[in-house]
């Protein structure tokens, strides 16, 4: 599996809707109200959507039935391997910076 990688840069946005989704399926402007009470800042919907549409090619998020005008979507298999592996890499980041920053 290639990862998030793959995503170029893009992939901060594309982390954001994988993480909101990892608490279950949301439509966009949900996930915009998620990522923003996560970061403080409020993906706009051309970020949003262009990160959604490169998630659903990669199958690491599908789109469900349509609900009162919305489309929710959730998370794959693919998708939350994808997140974990990730996430596990940015703690090593995140662990190690911290750690040098302690020491200088």
């Amino acid at each position: 599996m290639s990862g998030l990688s793959d995503l170029g840069r893009f992939s901060e946005p594309a982390l954001l809707v994988l993480i909101s989704l990892a608490a279950g399926p949301r439509h966009g402007y949900a996930m915009q109200d998620d990522i923003a009470g996560l970061t403080g800042q409020r993906p706009g919907p051309g970020t949003l959507y262009g990160a959604i549409r490169r998630l659903e090619e990669h199958g690491y998020i599908e789109a469900l039935a349509e609900q009162d005008r919305r489309r929710p979507y959730r998370l794959t298999d693919a998708g939350r391997a994808a997140l974990g592996t990730e996430l596990e890499r940015m703690r090593t980041v995140v662990s190690t910076g911290l750690r040098r920053l302690a020491v200088a």
